[in-house]
Protein backbone atom coordinates (compact mmCIF):
# COMPACT_ATOMS: atom_id res chain seq x y z
CA UNK A 1 0.00 0.00 0.00
CA UNK A 2 2.86 2.17 0.91
CA UNK A 3 5.07 1.91 -2.32
CA UNK A 4 1.25 2.52 -4.06
CA UNK A 5 0.67 6.00 -2.49
CA UNK A 6 4.38 7.14 -3.05
CA UNK A 7 3.86 6.21 -6.59
CA UNK A 8 0.23 7.66 -7.02
CA UNK A 9 2.13 10.49 -5.24
CA UNK A 10 4.69 10.83 -7.71
CA UNK A 11 2.00 11.13 -10.02
CA UNK A 12 0.17 13.56 -8.09
CA UNK A 13 2.94 16.36 -8.18
CA UNK A 14 3.44 16.14 -11.75
CA UNK A 15 -0.71 16.71 -11.85
CA UNK A 16 -0.32 19.81 -9.34
CA UNK A 17 2.53 20.98 -11.10
CA UNK A 18 0.72 21.26 -14.49
CA UNK A 19 -2.86 22.17 -12.63
CA UNK A 20 -4.63 18.95 -13.49
CA UNK A 21 -5.20 17.16 -10.24
CA UNK A 22 -6.93 20.16 -9.01
CA UNK A 23 -8.64 22.35 -11.36
CA UNK A 24 -9.12 26.26 -10.64
CA UNK A 25 -12.77 25.74 -8.98
CA UNK A 26 -11.22 22.80 -7.00
CA UNK A 27 -8.47 25.14 -5.67
CA UNK A 28 -10.28 28.25 -6.07
CA UNK A 29 -11.77 30.31 -2.40
CA UNK A 30 -13.67 32.62 -1.77
CA UNK A 31 -12.32 35.94 0.41
CA UNK A 32 -13.91 34.10 3.50
CA UNK A 33 -12.26 30.44 3.35
CA UNK A 34 -9.06 32.07 2.89
CA UNK A 35 -9.57 34.30 5.49
CA UNK A 36 -10.78 31.57 7.54
CA UNK A 37 -7.41 29.47 6.83
CA UNK A 38 -5.32 32.68 7.78
CA UNK A 39 -6.96 32.51 10.71
CA UNK A 40 -7.14 29.12 11.39
CA UNK A 41 -10.25 27.84 11.38
CA UNK A 42 -10.07 26.26 8.22
CA UNK A 43 -6.96 23.96 7.15
CA UNK A 44 -6.16 21.38 5.02
CA UNK A 45 -5.71 17.51 5.81
CA UNK A 46 -3.28 14.26 4.64
CA UNK A 47 -6.72 13.00 3.03
CA UNK A 48 -6.35 16.04 0.65
CA UNK A 49 -9.78 17.86 1.61
CA UNK A 50 -10.34 21.34 3.33
CA UNK A 51 -11.82 20.86 6.89
CA UNK A 52 -13.10 23.08 9.46
CA UNK A 53 -10.64 23.72 12.70
CA UNK A 54 -12.32 25.88 14.53
CA UNK A 55 -15.86 28.06 14.55
CA UNK A 56 -16.91 29.44 11.38
CA UNK A 57 -20.05 30.79 9.81
CA UNK A 58 -22.58 28.86 7.86
CA UNK A 59 -21.03 30.74 4.45
CA UNK A 60 -17.69 29.40 5.17
CA UNK A 61 -18.71 25.93 5.82
CA UNK A 62 -20.45 26.10 2.86
CA UNK A 63 -17.99 26.92 0.67
CA UNK A 64 -15.30 24.39 2.15
CA UNK A 65 -18.08 21.43 1.54
CA UNK A 66 -18.48 23.24 -2.26
CA UNK A 67 -14.46 23.69 -2.49
CA UNK A 68 -14.24 19.70 -1.50
CA UNK A 69 -16.99 18.30 -3.82
CA UNK A 70 -15.12 19.81 -6.51
CA UNK A 71 -11.81 18.21 -5.34
CA UNK A 72 -13.15 14.86 -5.07
CA UNK A 73 -14.57 15.19 -9.03
CA UNK A 74 -10.68 16.04 -9.95
CA UNK A 75 -9.37 13.14 -8.08
CA UNK A 76 -11.74 10.89 -8.79
CA UNK A 77 -11.12 11.91 -12.57
CA UNK A 78 -7.53 11.17 -11.60
CA UNK A 79 -7.71 7.98 -10.44
CA UNK A 80 -10.09 7.14 -13.01
CA UNK A 81 -7.38 7.32 -15.76
CA UNK A 82 -4.45 5.80 -13.15
CA UNK A 83 -6.48 2.84 -12.17
CA UNK A 84 -5.97 3.72 -8.73
CA UNK A 85 -8.41 4.83 -5.42
CA UNK A 86 -10.12 7.74 -5.29
CA UNK A 87 -8.70 7.53 -1.81
CA UNK A 88 -5.28 6.70 -2.78
CA UNK A 89 -5.33 10.23 -5.43
CA UNK A 90 -6.61 12.26 -2.62
CA UNK A 91 -4.12 11.03 0.20
CA UNK A 92 -1.63 11.54 -2.46
CA UNK A 93 -2.67 15.30 -3.36
CA UNK A 94 -2.98 15.65 0.78
CA UNK A 95 0.91 14.62 0.83
CA UNK A 96 2.09 17.46 -1.73
CA UNK A 97 -0.40 19.90 -0.41
CA UNK A 98 0.89 19.97 3.45
CA UNK A 99 4.28 19.85 2.10
CA UNK A 100 4.41 22.67 -0.09
CA UNK A 101 0.72 24.98 0.21
CA UNK A 102 0.30 25.10 3.92
CA UNK A 103 1.83 28.52 4.73
CA UNK A 104 2.95 29.55 8.22
CA UNK A 105 0.52 30.06 10.68
CA UNK A 106 -2.06 27.96 8.88
CA UNK A 107 -3.89 25.21 10.11
CA UNK A 108 -3.42 21.58 9.33
CA UNK A 109 -4.52 17.86 10.67
CA UNK A 110 -2.67 14.77 9.61
CA UNK A 111 -5.25 11.70 10.06
CA UNK A 112 -7.40 12.41 12.79
CA UNK A 113 -5.70 13.50 14.62
CA UNK A 114 -5.76 17.10 16.55
CA UNK A 115 -5.70 19.91 14.19
CA UNK A 116 -1.93 21.68 14.78
CA UNK A 117 -0.47 25.17 13.60
CA UNK A 118 2.30 24.81 10.85
CA UNK A 119 5.27 26.56 12.54
CA UNK A 120 8.33 28.01 10.02
CA UNK A 121 9.50 24.56 9.72
CA UNK A 122 8.43 21.52 7.05
CA UNK A 123 5.23 19.32 8.40
CA UNK A 124 6.22 16.07 9.97
CA UNK A 125 4.11 14.30 7.23
CA UNK A 126 2.39 10.57 7.47
CA UNK A 127 5.35 7.57 6.24
CA UNK A 128 2.86 7.18 3.32
CA UNK A 129 4.24 10.67 1.87
CA UNK A 130 7.88 9.62 2.08
CA UNK A 131 8.82 10.95 -0.79
CA UNK A 132 5.90 12.93 -1.78
CA UNK A 133 7.46 16.72 -0.52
Amino acid sequence: MTRKILLIAAGAAVALATGFAMTAPARAQTGAVASAMAAGTVGEQADGYLGIAGTVGADVRAEVESINIKRRAAYTQLASQRGVTVQDVAAATGCQTLSSRVKTGQAYRIGAGAWQTKGAGAIALPSYCATAG
